[in-house]
């Protein structure tokens, strides 16, 4: 039901540009978010958002390089990458889940209750 799509190789600095898609159901009234985990490293949040719009939250590693966003007209949950760096390298998924009340809360894994299958961004030095 979601599926994310982009990832690639990319030089350090360069940019790349994730999307996630929903089929099979709306989440109209969830809120989307993207993890990474990096071999040997546990899933990190970088960054959420309601899935119709509205206040944007990122983890402080990506800040001011990466920007979360919605394509109305693709009906997805993109992921903006600019800057990259080698520690950017990871498997990326973007996940669904109730909206939060607090910001703390999209940061965890387990409000999320749907996950997409996962695209490799691999940045080199």
């Amino acid at each position: 039901q979601l599926q994310a799509s982009g990832g690639g190789l990319v030089q350090a600095g360069g940019s790349l540009r994730l999307s996630c898609a929903a089929s099979g159901r709306t989440f109209s009234s969830y809120a989307a978010g993207w993890f990474r985990q990096a071999p040997g490293k546990e899933r990190e949040f970088v960054a959420a958002m309601p899935w119709s719009g509205g206040s944007t939250y990122y983890a402080d590693s990506v800040k001011g390089r990466f920007t979360i966003s919605r394509d109305n007209a693709k009906n997805t949950v993109d992921l903006q990458m600019n800057s990259l760096k080698p520690e950017d390298t990871a498997v990326y998924y973007c996940a669904a889940g109730p909206q939060q009340a607090y910001y703390s809360a999209y940061q965890r894994p387990n409000p999320y209750e749907y996950w997409g299958q996962g695209t490799q961004v691999t940045v080199s030095s």
